[in-house]
């Protein structure tokens, strides 16, 4: 496979994770609830269980559009294809890594692409 196309795909791919969504927390856990599907004490369990963690301020846990993703893949892991929430912890801790990986990955590949 020619270089360029591998990296046209790695891109593609950083763009079907979504990670390019804002991580900024902002939103309380009813809005987050209404977004995402997900209801409040199915949020409030996954919080419990170390799955979502969402950002602590004055006013309570805030979200973000991320974490309100997270929440949208961890329904469909469970629902859709019955993984426990072991399997969805250690799904979600790889797909991070993952995402980590290809962010170097680019930054490396934008660093040797200048030289």
């Amino acid at each position: 496979m020619p270089q360029d196309d591998m990296f046209a795909r790695v891109d593609a791919f950083e763009i079907e994770l979504g990670e390019s969504l804002d991580e900024e927390p902002r939103y309380a856990v009813a809005i987050v609830a209404a977004r995402s599907g997900v209801r409040v004490q199915t949020i409030r369990r996954w919080e419990a269980y170390g799955i979502v963690e969402p950002r602590q301020s004055s006013t309570g846990p805030l979200y973000s559009e991320a974490d309100i993703a997270d929440l949208q893949r961890v329904r469909r892991l469970t629902d859709d294809l019955g993984v426990n929430l072991a399997g969805v912890a250690a799904i979600l801790h790889l797909r991070r890594q993952v995402v980590a990986l290809q962010r170097e990955t680019i930054t490396l590949r934008r660093t040797l692409g200048q030289r």
